[in-house]
């Protein structure tokens, strides 16, 4: 009987360990997304305000096309969102698209034809280069910028979760 025991209590923490993540996983108010996710900046140029409306404030302005943001927060059209430096504010969300990208965060950043730091070296990307994210496993993604394409390690790119995996 102790041991039907043990393995029950074995099994229902496993069970607590498994299911905690997805219950502590937030969705947005408004879209049922998750909070926070990665999106990139559709306009060459966004407002950010200091609330959820026009009547608010303009901090500064967005001006670099394609920049990947995190929404952390929605409030009807408007999105909170927060740059790589922690910099935000709020934005309407038609200047946000669903389109991943993400930011070099490593100056020369190598990119390889395979997954592997033994593959060909396919390219170079330089700090602050945006480029186009494709797949991801739980630590390369495939990037793509300037014409070229491979795969760079997740740890030198912001704009994609450590955790997070993309076919």
């Amino acid at each position: 009987m102790r041991g039907v025991l043990v393995v029950f209590a074995c099994f229902i923490g496993c069970f607590l360990c498994l299911a905690a993540p997805v219950a502590a996983m937030e969705r947005g108010p408004v879209t049922n997304l998750p909070l926070p996710r990665f999106v990139s900046m559709k306009a060459s140029e966004g407002n950010v305000r200091r609330g959820p409306s026009l009547t608010h404030r303009i901090d500064w302005v967005f001006k670099r096309r394609g920049m990947p943001l995190e929404i952390t927060a929605e409030y009807g059209h408007w999105r909170r969102v927060r740059d790589r430096d922690g910099a935000g504010g709020w934005v309407h969300y038609a200047l946000l698209s669903g389109a991943r990208t993400v930011l070099i965060e490593q100056d020369m950043t190598q990119v390889y034809a395979r997954p592997d730091q033994r593959a060909q070296v396919t390219a170079a990307f330089e700090l602050g280069v945006i480029a186009r994210l494709g797949e991801c496993n739980l630590d390369w993604c495939q990037v793509t910028a300037g014409g070229y394409r491979g795969w760079a390690l997740k740890a030198q790119l912001w704009g994609v979760a450590p955790e997070e995996l993309r076919e």
